[in-house]
């Protein structure tokens, strides 16, 4: 009991003690900011992995859209609904 009162006393560890309560709770850097900002980099790093393969994506279907006319005539008929001359495109709508 008395070495917990020494301890207690001693003014190092009340100003250790102070400054870790300081830093936890009461500095623009606290632990609740800090936690925020983590998921925060984690959100933003997984939109950019997201973003990353659709670009992946989008190019590799550009290249194949600028070297396969058939690829190419078959996303304009589906995307934009282009027909040849002697056709007639019926849309089906899914409710």
């Amino acid at each position: 009991m008395k070495v917990i009162f020494t301890i207690l006393k001693n003014k190092y560890f009340i100003t250790v003690v102070a400054l870790a309560v300081w830093v936890a709770y009461f500095d623009k850097n606290d632990l609740s900011a800090q936690i925020e900002l983590q998921n925060k980099v984690s959100k933003l790093e997984n939109e950019r992995d997201f973003y990353r393969t659709e670009i992946e994506n989008n190019n590799k279907m550009i290249k194949l859209l600028q070297t396969d006319s058939i690829s190419l005539e078959r996303f304009a008929r589906e995307t934009y609904l282009m027909k040849k001359d002697n056709e007639e495109v019926f849309v089906f709508v899914n409710k």
